[in-house]
């Protein structure tokens, strides 16, 4: 393996999605850059756990990640928070892809063109990152070195910095869509299947923004009929 001289810079781009789940709204997948600054000679990441050596200490700016958890496990106002401190220190891009592309090419597919959009957003201009560090099962396209990483935004915390920004960009997409339709109240359930949105579903129709081909398996019967989200 070639090792890193002192000096060398290194370029990674975390990427996590929100939204996969949910019985309507997008698909987001964030992908955020940072460099990683070598203070010593060091060996290839291919020679140590990625997860262990992409440290707060060692990313630039990456003082601003100490104490950062998977969005999941913070409240909406501590992610609102994270994410101004983030995206005033590093770049980033946030892709969505909505429900009618949804139904028409299925959610996997979606999630990987939404990926493709941000990660060719933040490497625009040819930076082509050292390596591409992943949540869960995603992958990105084969072109790049990548790392996939079970529970990653758990573990990197540029990881987890992927998954607040995804996850804060598609609830604010959820507010939006609250403002035209009170009445299903996106703002607490974001679109996910809770009793309280199968209930409103039931009663006041479907949208636009909801997900014809899940709201096809819910384990309950709704009455189908169409609203225009733009009205």
């Amino acid at each position: 393996m070639v090792e890193r001289k002192k000096g060398t810079k290194y370029t990674v781009v975390a990427i996590d999605e929100a939204g996969r789940g949910p019985l309507a709204g997008p698909i987001a997948v964030a992908a955020i850059a940072a460099t990683i600054n070598f203070k010593k000679q060091e060996t290839s990441y291919k020679q140590i756990p990625i997860f262990k050596q992409i440290t707060n200490a060692k990313i630039r700016n990456g003082e601003t990640l100490k104490n950062i958890r998977d969005s999941k496990k913070l409240s909406e106002r501590q992610r609102e928070m994270w994410f101004a401190i983030l995206k005033n220190n590093f770049e980033y891009k946030v892709a969505m892809v909505g429900p009618q592309i949804i139904d028409k090419i299925g959610i996997q597919r979606a999630t990987r063109l939404a990926l493709n959009r941000a990660l060719r957003s933040v490497t625009r201009g040819g930076k082509i990152p050292d390596i591409v560090l992943l949540d869960g099962l995603l992958k990105a396209p084969k072109c790049y070195k990548q790392e996939t990483i079970i529970k990653g935004d758990e573990k990197v915390p540029l990881i987890s910095a992927a998954s607040i920004m995804a996850k804060v960009k598609r609830d604010r997409k959820m507010r939006k869509i609250h403002e035209s339709f009170p009445e299903y109240g996106f703002d607490h359930h974001k679109g996910y299947g809770t009793k309280l949105h199968y209930d409103m579903i039931k009663k006041h129709g479907i949208l636009a923004c909801h997900r014809n081909s899940f709201l096809r398996v819910c384990p309950i019967k709704i009455k189908f009929f169409k609203k225009n989200q733009d009205k």
